[in-house]
């Protein structure tokens, strides 16, 4: 069973090379929705995500010739949405650099009986308010499983930067999420 599903996908992407427009139709499917996910969490926002996806697929498919299967084609796909992503980011910190002292306001403390318990939509809330270099290394970190040099190599910072940003981005979350969002 496992073996036919790869052979599927392999046809899938033959085709692709050959410029099927039904099978590009059929791999974007497939593997639109996890790689907006992916964009969306580096970005944290819907625009840039849906901006990553399409650049993404566009440059996948350019360069298919160059996809040679050593890793699965949604790794390979993944690599290149990731890199996108951290591009958009990065771009926009050249665009307009926040000033970091603005994320260190002190919040009132907020009593214990009246806060809200903790669930996803807070998290992910919470995490949409992070600064993009914090949520970027955050996710790539949590949620898509980088270790801290590929993280480093990824985004063009230092490991040590890398592991700075997790921690600091652990403890804003924490902080935004003993309040109200």
């Amino acid at each position: 069973m496992e073996q036919s599903v790869f052979n599927l996908h392999d046809e899938l992407i033959s085709r692709c090379r050959t410029g099927d427009r039904e099978a590009h139709y059929k791999l974007y499917r497939q593997y639109a929705k996890a790689m907006y996910n992916v964009g969306f969490r580096i970005t944290g926002n819907a625009d840039d995500a849906d901006d990553v996806l399409q650049e993404a697929f566009i440059s996948a498919f350019r360069s298919l010739d160059s996809y040679r299967g050593d890793a699965s084609f949604g790794a390979w796909l993944k690599r290149i949405v990731v890199n996108k992503a951290i591009n958009i980011v990065q771009k926009r910190k050249h665009e307009s650099l926040p000033e970091d002292d603005r994320w260190d306001v002190a919040e009132p403390e907020v009593a214990a009986e009246y806060r809200e318990e903790l669930t996803v939509d807070k998290v992910k809330r919470a995490i949409e308010q992070l600064p993009d270099g914090y949520r970027s290394v955050l996710s790539l970190y949590l949620i898509e499983g980088y270790d801290h040099q590929e993280i480093a190599e990824i985004m063009g910072i230092s490991e040590s930067t890398s592991k700075s940003q997790l921690n600091r981005a652990k403890a804003k979350l924490r902080e935004f999420l003993k309040t109200d969002l």
